[in-house]
């Protein structure tokens, strides 16, 4: 005779919900420092898909508008979504089918929580859903039908415990009673356990007789308290035997044992022992499990002979934490006694921390501040106590830190200013350890690039550069190459070279260089004169294409190097040209008389200024010398009376350039030591035969120019008086009005020329002119005569007024009107 309790398969699965519900209920309690919003909605199983669970919208306050741009999705560490948002309506919708006994198995109340998250800025919200139940599920027992073989001479009160049936549902709609049908032999007890759990046993309440019945068919009914009532029914046949008066009787009413998680097969487990007070076949006891369910039965056995138990399967704490199993003790006769056994299940730290990303935003821009949430994870250890404690970390050293305000729960934020030209993206390991033995890590690796930001302004590598151009440069001449950095990227480091606005001397600087404003080549706009300019002083402005932009300047020094392009100028003794200066030395001269001295200037600058005197020609190179540096005449013997009193000096002026340039002078010496005798020589000088060639052709110039203008003027005189009088015939014959015509006013450009105003010369010269002067304006220890080939005549007259020549280094002058 066999009976038993029967379990129900998925119990173990149950309870471990009831834990993870546990654990929600405390990460409620810690996400109210983080979390918006929390709510709660109900809702019955086997609802239709896409059902209304609320307006979650609504509910929570929110604008549609704020879940499609915070892209509001449902993030659950359930592998299968029960709900689904619907953001453009705002609703929570069912998504399948529900099944709470699935779902929750026996545990009450049955719900699941979910997050929402919306994201700029973001925000986390708590979602229940209760799922209540209906009476869907009818009682049900393990086995069709239970067999009991009872000796006729069993004790009235003799127990036999009955198969428990099995109901799904909870509360109301769960299991409610047992009913037996009417008999003469038994009567039905029903007892529930610790849990509530609800089973039944027969009592025998007459004793039997095998002879008059040796066979009884009973019947069972379970029902449940659901609306309407649903039942199941299970028979029991009862085989009465002969002679066993005593059943086997367990020395404890209740085992205890322990397992660890993960432990082999055939681990021992405990030993459960019953005795017989019979003797022979009668005290032989055999042991078995009661109504063990398949998933029971894969990971326990027991020996029916010994009563050993041991593990057959994998056991895994973070699925069933306890086991309850009913062990029965039935001897030959088919008596039997019950005992439990309760088996701990010792966790092991064997699973890793699971970290999940809720949320993760890159890239970041360089100028966060610290404190910007980058992202959000959720870090999860299936194990319990210190082997389910995670800490979390970032490995290296990294301007990042986490922080936690809520349980399993961690944001991801800056730690400090980050610089994406110094770094610009970062490899974050962000390790999850748990405080098991040995402890266990995951890690998850997090890439953030860091995005640009204008904070860099283009720096040139010098304050100030300098370049130097040769004078008569060509326009458009590149100068030099300006080069500013700039450690932004793309338009932030896109570098513009523009030239700041002064004026140079009273002009524009763009009238003198440019800027090409994307090389920063700065090209020469004109042809510099070193006589004009001597150097540039400019700035330069490099501005990048950030918004808004930034900028530097720099100073340019443009240094103009000279040329030697002006040849010297002699500015002493003054070349005239119709009239000669002589220097007069007296025959007592001695040697190095200072005759007279060359001045003379070159604008060019350095050693193309360097001047240097020659004697090129002269009428007795034996009497005279010039200083090569002073460019001073001097005498370089005694003067005879030998020597001849007109001396002609060609001194060449030479400056020191490459190549040299140079500039003649004639000085004219008289040798004498009185104006008679001079003027006897010089009246004898000859004009230049060049000088009256030239002169001649100018003359006959314009008077041709002259006869022309004339010729044309009185063309257009007569063309004009013509015009008039065919106007005046025309207006005379018509009736038009008369529109007097002026000509325009020609404005005078006066001042405009080397000259600020306009000057008429007239010169009249004769050979006897009395307008004619002279005038002799010795210094020191020279004599200077000035002569005009037309006032030679005039010479004769001086002789007559020597009484004012009485101190040869007066000066004299002579003017006859």
């Amino acid at each position: 005779m066999s009976f038993g309790i029967k379990q129900h398969p998925e119990s173990l699965k149950w309870r471990f919900c009831c834990g993870q519900i546990l654990l929600h209920l405390i990460f409620f309690c810690y996400i109210c420092n983080f979390v918006t919003g929390h709510m709660r909605y109900s809702i019955p199983e086997e609802m239709k898909k896409g059902s209304l669970i609320g307006n979650v919208a609504q509910d929570l306050g929110l604008d549609l508008k704020r879940l499609r741009s915070g892209r509001a999705r449902i993030v659950s560490g359930e592998s299968i979504q029960y709900v689904e948002l619907k953001p453009d309506k705002g609703i929570l919708a069912v998504k399948g089918r529900i099944d709470r006994e699935q779902l929750c198995g026996d545990t009450t109340p049955c719900s699941f929580t979910f997050e929402m998250i919306l994201e700029n800025p973001m925000e986390l919200h708590q979602i229940t859903v209760e799922i209540t139940d209906i009476n869907d599920n009818s009682p049900t027992f393990k086995r069709d039908s239970m067999h009991f073989e009872i000796s006729e001479t069993a004790s009235v009160g003799a127990r036999f415990p009955l198969a428990t049936a099995e109901d799904l549902d909870v509360g109301v709609n769960g299991m409610k009673e047992y009913i037996l049908n009417d008999n003469d032999n038994f009567v039905l007890k029903q007892h529930s356990n610790a849990e509530g759990k609800k089973y039944a046993e027969i009592v025998l309440q007459k004793p039997l007789d095998r002879e008059t019945n040796p066979r009884l068919s009973l019947k069972l009914v379970a029902v449940d308290g659901g609306t309407p009532q649903r039942s199941g029914t299970v028979n029991i046949d009862v085989v009465v035997l002969d002679v066993n008066d005593n059943a086997p009787v367990f020395n404890q009413t209740l085992y205890k044992a322990t397992v660890t998680e993960n432990a082999l097969k055939n681990t021992y487990v405990t030993t459960v022992n019953a005795s017989d007070a019979d003797v022979g076949s009668n005290s032989v006891v055999t042991y078995y499990f009661s109504d063990l369910s398949n998933y029971l039965g894969d990971l326990f056995k027991i020996d029916e002979k010994s009563g050993v138990v041991v593990t057959t399967g994998f056991i895994d704490f973070e699925k069933d934490k306890k086991f309850e199993l009913q062990i029965h003790a039935k001897d030959q006769g088919g008596l039997t006694d019950t005992s439990e056994v309760i088996i701990e299940v010792v966790d092991v730290n064997d699973n890793v921390p699971a970290i999940s990303v809720m949320s993760f935003t890159s890239p970041v821009l360089e100028d966060s501040p610290p404190g910007t949430t980058i992202g959000i994870i959720n870090v999860k250890d299936l194990d319990s106590g210190d082997n389910g404690q995670v800490s979390c970390r970032i490995e290296g050293n990294v301007p990042f830190k986490i922080r936690t305000n809520l349980k399993h729960y961690y944001s991801l934020i800056t730690d400090s200013v980050l610089d994406r030209e110094m770094v610009s993206q970062y490899n974050i390991t962000v390790v999850a350890t748990d405080s098991g033995a040995p402890p266990l890590s995951a890690q998850r690796i997090f890439n953030i690039k860091v995005s640009d930001v204008n904070d860099n302004a283009p720096l040139f590598s010098n304050t100030v550069y300098s370049a130097f151009i040769t004078e008569n440069n060509s326009p458009g001449l590149s100068v030099l190459t300006l080069k500013a950095n700039d450690p932004d990227e793309n338009q932030n480091a896109r570098i513009s070279y523009i030239l700041e606005g002064k004026n140079i001397a009273g002009s524009s600087v763009s009238e003198y260089v440019s800027v090409n404003v994307e090389t920063g080549v700065v090209l020469a706009a004109r042809s510099f004169d070193y006589e004009q300019i001597k150097e540039l002083i400019f700035v330069v402005k490099a501005q990048d294409g950030g918004s808004p932009p930034l900028s530097s300047n720099v100073t340019v020094k443009l240094i103009i190097q000279d040329q030697n392009d002006n040849p010297p100028q002699v500015l002493y003794p003054v070349q005239t040209g119709g009239s000669m200066v002589a220097e007069m030395v007296p025959r007592s001269a001695d040697v190095g008389y200072l005759v007279t001295k060359v001045v003379a200037v070159d604008v060019d600058s350095g050693q193309n200024a360097w001047l240097s005197y020659k004697l090129q020609k002269a009428t007795d190179r034996a009497l005279f010398e010039v200083g090569l540096q002073n460019g001073e005449i001097r005498t370089i013997r005694q003067v005879t009376d030998k020597d001849a009193v007109k001396q002609r000096l060609t001194v060449i002026v030479e400056d020191n350039g490459q190549p040299s340039r140079s500039a003649t002078v004639i000085v004219n010496v008289a040798v004498a030591d009185n104006f008679p005798e001079v003027l006897s020589e010089f009246t004898d000088f000859p004009h230049d035969k060049e000088y009256n060639d030239n002169l001649t052709f100018y003359l006959v110039l314009a008077l041709a120019v002259v006869s022309f203008l004339f010729i044309t003027c009185l063309v257009v005189i007569i063309s004009v008086k013509i015009y008039r009088w065919r106007q005046s015939r025309i207006l005379y014959h018509s009736s038009l009005p008369v529109i007097p015509y002026y000509p325009p006013r020609y404005s005078d450009t006066l001042g405009t020329g080397t000259l600020p105003h306009v000057y008429n010369y007239e010169v009249c010269r004769t050979t006897d002119s009395r307008k004619s002067d002279i005038k002799f304006g010795p210094t020191s220890s020279q004599n200077v005569l000035l002569m005009d080939s037309t006032s030679i005549g005039t010479m004769q007259r001086i002789q007559n007024e020597k009484n004012i020549l009485d101190e040869p280094d007066s000066p004299l002058e002579v003017s006859d009107i």
